[in-house]
């Protein structure tokens, strides 16, 4: 059928096919697209969260082998898509937590994770 629309001699696809992949295309790229973002910001704000509980757990580290508290611990490096903020953490003798330290992802992050007195993490 297509042979006799389209002649002996001439090869190729049709308008139609073509349109047909394109509408395909879009479709695919309508479901794709909203996903691939969530999913982005998703990793941005694991990414955050990953980061400060990494955080505690080298300042938890460095305050049991020296009984000191330093605000960068040594034994953490910071990624650089992290923002830092809050007020700097202090860890008493006891081992209590005071102060607000807060990371959110630069990028693409909707939430903020703050350390707790406990040593946990918070999102808000």
């Amino acid at each position: 059928m297509l042979q006799k629309l389209r002649g002996n001699n001439q090869k190729g696809f049709t308008l139609i096919e073509l349109m047909i992949v394109i509408a395909i295309i879009g479709i695919l790229a309508a479901i794709a697209i909203p996903n691939f973002l969530s999913y982005r910001t998703r990793g941005a704000n694991s990414a955050a969260e990953a980061e400060a509980r990494n955080y505690i757990t080298a300042a938890m580290a460095e305050h049991a082998d020296t009984g000191a508290y330093a605000a960068s611990p040594t034994g953490f490096s910071a990624n650089g898509d992290i923002t830092m903020g809050g007020t700097t953490l202090a860890i008493s003798s006891a081992g209590v937590i005071s102060g607000a330290q807060t990371f959110k992802h630069t990028a693409s992050g909707t939430s903020t994770y703050t350390i707790n007195s406990n040593g946990g993490v918070d999102a808000s």
